[in-house]
């Protein structure tokens, strides 16, 4: 009687014919939006999903192809996602995944399903170019709760775009779908037991005070039961969209990263369920204490440096626009082999710091932070700090540069950065170094929502693999990194990054040792940029984009660190300097 359900709830509802409301949505890059932002287009699909369900997995390769193929006669089409607990990187990553061009949209009050009489994931809905809902069903017949029949298959949702496109009525402008029932957050009782002591201050100890704390990197403090109970609302609106604590890599990855930071389907309705029953506090002799204090202005969360960097002169950003990368030098140059095993980037006001990208620079060589990248700084990062034995070696006459992007926060403010190196205490034996997987030879069409650049690099030698770095500018879309084994088969996905944001642009790091590359591994980055009018952040979506140093430009850079398989350098270092002592 269930399956009988869902293939007859979809009958009725909304009238075929009727114009449709300006429905409001959430982006990958966590933006609102709308539908009218689809417009103008001589026809609009919608096409409902959930992460996981089998009928919108299926069928979302064959709605990547009906796009392609309807996309240059005025298509428009956009998955929207109604998982109840579905985070935004889990929608990105679905829609990574099948291979689609089009945006994913976020529906996480229902009202666009309830609007346009949607009961199932799985359900697609055709508008025409005046936004008049006309067709309602299912993209093609073959497509079934228990696979994909043999026979043959009527093509509904393309004839009818085809329809739409001819100008004329609908032949069949409404068909009974299977799929996933869409289950809404007014389904499920909240748990009245949660409590903030019990449940909810140690999620946010171990996740979010980090950052949220006084002299933190967040932009207020959640330490506290009162700090907490005051953003309430903010927080649970954060945790229900993943959209914190930051975190891209896809869930296919989960576990993968010593540095992962991810609240899990549980903790997320633990929070969201303490909001929505008002925020009780229960026993407070169970809530972990109050953060310890920051370190004093002017100190360094890696302790005292033996070297302490600071750029020459102030930077002063205005208090609007949108500001170009600035490059800077330390005035400082290395004058022999300097080995360090702490790094930090410390901004004096961090409030205006979108992030600073490190390098080591030869005097000698044109000026490009990437290409001998050592760390960055993103707010609510951790300093680098190697493992003992484990350290970073800038040549003799180098120095150190930075790439910064300023933001301006409504007021004229300066800044300026300094950067903290400690030296190795215990022997060195093996050197962090990172392959840059690149390339500058590319061109991003106007109006193109998902190029692909590629570039590929080769391990010279056997590898333990470190980490993970991946950058581009406003029109990043995803990116993926992969392992092609020396002896050919199958590649791995090491990380996939479905909805990539510029505005976090972290490392991934594996925990120590346990990712092992021999020589000859190819070395794939695969990334995709968004030039179109819908990317929100786009600056120019008419202009041809290539490579370029400022953020109207692009970049594609994956960077794999890594140290030697069996390299044993039996280095000791000047703690005072951070030079090798003579052997």
């Amino acid at each position: 009687m269930s399956r009988i359900f869902v293939l007859l709830a979809v009958l009725g509802g909304a009238p075929i014919g009727d114009p449709v409301s300006d429905l409001s949505f959430v982006d990958a890059r966590y933006a609102a939006r709308s539908l009218s932002e689809l417009y103008p287009a001589r026809a609009v699909v919608l096409f409902f999903t959930t992460a996981g369900c089998p009928v919108a997995e299926r069928t979302l390769p064959v709605l990547a192809e009906i796009e392609k193929r309807f996309r240059d006669a005025g298509l428009r089409v956009a998955a929207v996602n109604v998982g109840r607990d579905d985070t935004i990187v889990e929608m990105a990553a679905q829609g990574h995944e099948a291979g689609a061009e089009f945006p994913f949209l976020r529906d996480f009050d229902g009202a666009a399903a309830r609007a346009l009489s949607v009961t199932l994931s799985g359900q697609a809905v055709l508008l025409d170019g005046e936004r008049r809902l006309v067709y309602r069903g299912r993209v093609a017949s073959r497509f079934r709760l228990g696979g994909v029949s043999p026979g043959a298959s009527r093509e509904d949702l393309a004839l009818a775009i085809e329809d739409v496109l001819a100008g004329r009525p609908v032949a069949v402008p409404e068909t009974a779908a299977e799929g996933c029932p869409i289950e809404r957050e007014s389904d499920r009782p909240p748990d009245k037991s949660v409590t903030y002591a019990r449940d909810v201050a140690p999620i946010l100890a171990r996740l979010c005070v980090g950052c949220h704390a006084a002299g933190g990197d967040g932009p207020f403090p959640l330490d506290t039961y009162d700090l907490a109970v005051k953003r309430a609302r903010a927080i649970a609106s954060a945790v229900r969209e993943g959209r914190m604590p930051p975190w891209f890599a896809s869930p296919r990855h989960r576990g993968d990263f010593v540095n992962e930071r991810v609240l899990d389907e549980a903790e997320r309705r633990t929070i969201r369920d303490w909001v929505a029953i008002g925020t009780p506090l229960g026993d407070a002799g169970l809530a972990p204490p109050p953060r310890a204090e920051e370190p004093a202005p002017g100190g360094f969360a890696i302790g005292e440096p033996d070297l302490v960097l600071t750029l020459a002169e102030e930077e002063t950003i205005p208090a609007a626009g949108d500001l170009d990368y600035r490059y800077r030098l330390f005035p400082h140059v290395f004058p022999d082999d300097t080995w360090i095993s702490k790094i930090e980037i410390k901004p004096e006001n961090r409030r205006v710091v979108h992030h600073a990208n490190l390098g080591w620079v030869s005097l000698k060589e044109r000026f490009d932070v990437n290409e001998n990248f050592v760390t960055g700084y993103v707010p609510g990062g951790r300093p680098t700090v190697l493992e003992p034995g484990t350290a970073f070696r800038i040549p003799k006459g180098a120095t150190l540069g930075l790439e910064i992007h300023y933001v301006p926060t409504g007021r004229e403010e300066t800044d300026r950065i300094s950067v903290g190196l400690v030296f190795p205490r215990e022997e060195i034996a093996r050197r962090i170094r990172h392959l840059a997987i690149t390339t500058t030879r590319f061109e991003i069409p106007p109006g193109a929502p998902a190029h692909r650049v590629t570039a590929a690099e080769t391990l010279s030698a056997d590898a333990v693999g470190v980490g993970l770095f991946a950058h581009m500018h406003w029109r990043g879309k995803d990116f993926v990194i992969r392992a092609h084994p020396p002896g050919g088969g199958p590649p791995e996905t090491l990380l996939a990054i479905p909805n990539y944001s510029f505005d976090w642009q972290m490392p991934y790091v594996w925990p120590k040792g346990a990712r092992r590359f021999p020589k000859g591994t190819r070395l794939e980055c695969d990334a995709r940029f968004d030039n179109s009018p819908f990317n929100p952040f786009n600056p120019d979506p008419a202009r041809a984009v290539h490579f370029g140093l400022q953020t109207r430009d692009e970049m594609m850079y994956g960077f794999f660190f890594y140290t030697k398989e069996g390299e044993s350098l039996s280095l000791r270092v000047d703690p005072a300097t951070g030079r090798a002592a003579r052997r």
